[in-house]
Parts: structure tokens; sequence; C-alpha cells
């Protein structure tokens, strides 16, 4: 269940995970701090349940590497059942950290604890109460990726426009001559537009198949920074994520983006039904 939640196993860089005779995982930083190896024995000294002394001697079985430098210089883990023994709490925990399926029902999960617990003895705290810098760090970060998006559609908005204002431009005769010969305005001008969203479509598609490999490479292969930029790399350490981005593989914001672009080039092709509307078929055709 442990290794569930925090892939404990995955960080051991030495030694092995826990078995049945228990021991300890050290961090590599206490490993160098403390000067022991693997097959030495640490002995811990701490305050047990209600005051209780609390002390006794553990073989190191493992060390392992977490990327938050707190955590590398501070962090032991010990079988819950050792941990039960030294601190004379059978049958006790501090706290218990649930991982749930869907991160949509965490407001809802909480309000159904806080319900059903006693509150004044039990204290039920998500992510965001526990890691209030974390969510502060989080907030900056969207508020700059909105601007970067928005940017981002100006761009891609002012190079479909372009195309847009060149076909209306370059089909004035053709226009013309539909609306001198008898077509209704209002029929063109939905021929238009039925035009333009199908283009719109087939580019929001093209963008979507185009698009998944490379996403799946770099979800599969994230991009690290560890090698490159040590800077970058510390900024990621201080908060204890390891230094790499990784993609999202989601196959929602595809069809979200490509909607977005899809009602873009729509709401965009009312110049081209406006242009319609306003063209005088006999300049248009001397044009």
């Amino acid at each position: 269940m442990e290794q569930s939640l925090t892939s404990l196993k995955d960080k051991i860089v030495e030694g092995k995970y826990f078995d049945n005779n228990g021991g300890l995982i050290i961090g590599e930083g206490v490993k160098k701090i403390m000067k022991v190896n693997i097959g030495d024995s640490l002995t811990l000294i701490s305050q047990g349940y209600h005051g209780v002394n609390a002390a006794g001697m553990y073989p190191v079985i493992g060390i392992a590497h977490f990327t938050s430098p707190d955590l590398n210089k501070s962090m032991i883990y010990m079988t819950l059942k050792d941990a039960e023994y030294f601190y004379d709490a059978d049958n006790l925990v501090t706290s218990i950290a649930l991982k749930i399926k869907n991160k949509n029902d965490l407001k809802e999960i909480k309000e159904e604890l806080v319900s059903k617990l006693d509150t004044a003895q039990y204290a039920v705290l998500d992510w965001k109460e526990l890691l209030p810098d974390l969510v502060k760090a989080k907030e900056a970060d969207t508020a700059g990726n909105y601007i970067f998006i928005v940017v981002l559609y100006a761009l891609i908005a002012f190079g479909i426009f372009g195309t847009i204002l060149m076909m209306a431009k370059e089909r004035e005769y053709e226009f013309g001559v539909l609306i001198s010969i008898g077509m209704k305005r209002k029929l063109l001008a939905f021929v238009v537009w039925l035009e333009i969203l199908i283009l719109g479509i087939v580019g929001a598609l093209a963008g979507i198949i185009g698009s998944i490999p490379l996403v799946y490479y770099f979800h599969a292969n994230p991009i690290d920074f560890s090698g490159y930029d040590k800077q970058l790399g510390g900024a990621f350490e201080k908060w204890g994520f390891d230094p790499i981005i990784p993609t999202v593989f989601d196959m929602n914001i595809f069809y979200g983006q490509g909607l977005i672009v899809v009602v873009l080039t729509s709401i965009l092709s009312f110049y081209a039904i406006y242009k319609i509307f306003t063209i005088k078929p006999v300049e248009a055709m001397r044009s």
C-alpha cells in the first residue's frame, strides 16, 4: 500500500526494500551525515506515545534517493510494525494518507469524511491545506499558462483570419457572378460558411493526428533537465519533484483544443459572410 502511494521501492539506489525482518531505509543525505552504509545500525532516540521514552537500534537495509534536498537529509522509513513498537503505540497511527482515483471526487470525499468523523479528535485535510506554498506556486504557474494560451490563440486567429481574408478577396468575381445569375446571398453565405467550417475541421483533425505521436513520445520519454540546467533542476527539487517535464497524454485535451480551433474558425468565417452580403456584383465582376 505504501509503494502504491509513494513509490518508495523505485527510489532505492542501494540495498533492498523491506522484508519480514524490518530495518531502515534512509535518504542519501542521512547516509552522508551519519556516515553509515548498508548493514550498519542506527540508534533512534525519540519520544513515544503519552511521553514515554522511545529508543531502538535498527539495521540499515536500503538507501533511497529523494529529489527534495530536505527529504534526502532527514527521511528515515521503517515498517509500521516497527514504528508502533518503537513509539509504544500499538495499533495506532498519527495520520492516514488517502489516494483517490478521480481528483474530481476530492471535495465530495472530504465532506463525507468530515460528516462521519469526530472533527474534534480528527483533522481531515486535503493537499491544498497541507501544502499552501505549492498551491500558490501552482496558481502563479496557471496564470502564466493562461496568458500564454491567449497569446497563442491570438496568433492562430490571425493566421486563420488571413486565410479567410485572402479567400474572400480572390473569390470576389465568383461571388459577383453567382449573385448576378440569381443565387440568393443567404444560400451563398451558408455554402461559404460550411466550406470554411469543413476546412477548419479537417485542419483540426490533421493537427490532432500529427501531434499525437509527438505528445506520446514525450509522455513516455519526459524532458530531463537534470543534465542540462542545474538552476532549473534546483527549482524542481525545491518542491520535491524530479527535474523532468512529461507531457499529459489525454485525448480530452486534443478534442478540447481541436473544438476551440473549429469554433474560432466558424466565428472568423463571418467576415466572408459579411463580404457576401455587402458585395456589389457589377463591381466584383469588373475587379
